[in-house]
């Protein structure tokens, strides 16, 4: 997409990665280093930094330009400078598959607040009605009981298990793989 819109919900600001977010981003890592390792692969030491940070968010805007990724911060109305999370369509393509990856992550000290669906169905929103994509991908590990439980209240549905799917903390993990379909794009 050449133009990223940022986009609000009832509670939320989705603002599309730009260098000028990464403080918050950097910030949002450091606060939760701990609680997403289980979850995320090894990172670089330099992670939670301002100028690595910097540069991945130009990554992804080149990303954005090419069509083929969309990554969102997460901020809550209330607190327009705090990131607490965010939201992406990664792998995206086109052509007659029009399908991409969702991943999404919150803040720990936000989860089971209702923050991290109400981002995924902007971002979901976007990708059927903005993108025009037919299927939307979320590959969660097993014993991430809270984001299966999220991504089903967000009407994904499992399709089956990828065994060793992704290098998870070094280790390779079981995903379950949970598909959404743009029922409106026939």
């Amino acid at each position: 997409m050449k133009h990223l819109p940022e986009l609000e919900t009832q509670r939320l600001l989705l603002r599309p990665a730009h260098p000028r977010l990464a403080r918050a981003a950097a910030a949002y890592y450091a606060r939760n280093e701990a609680f997403l390792q289980a979850f995320e692969p090894t990172h670089h030491p330099d992670f939670a930094t301002v100028p690595y940070q910097k540069a991945l968010m130009r990554q992804d805007r080149q990303a954005a330009k090419e069509n083929r990724g969309l990554r969102y911060w997460i901020f809550r109305k209330e607190d327009p400078e705090t990131a607490i999370g965010c939201a992406a369509l990664n792998n995206i393509v086109l052509g007659a598959f029009r399908s991409c990856t969702l991943a999404y992550k919150i803040d720990k000290d936000l989860l089971r607040q209702g923050y991290a669906s109400e981002a995924v169905l902007a971002v979901v929103d976007l990708a059927f009605r903005g993108l025009e994509l037919h299927r939307i991908e979320a590959n969660i590990m097993p014993r991430n009981r809270a984001s299966l439980a999220l991504a089903r209240k967000c009407g994904f549905r499992e399709e089956g298990l990828s065994p060793k799917y992704l290098r998870i903390n070094g280790v390779w993990e079981d995903h379950i793989h949970m598909v959404r379909l743009n029922e409106k794009g026939e």
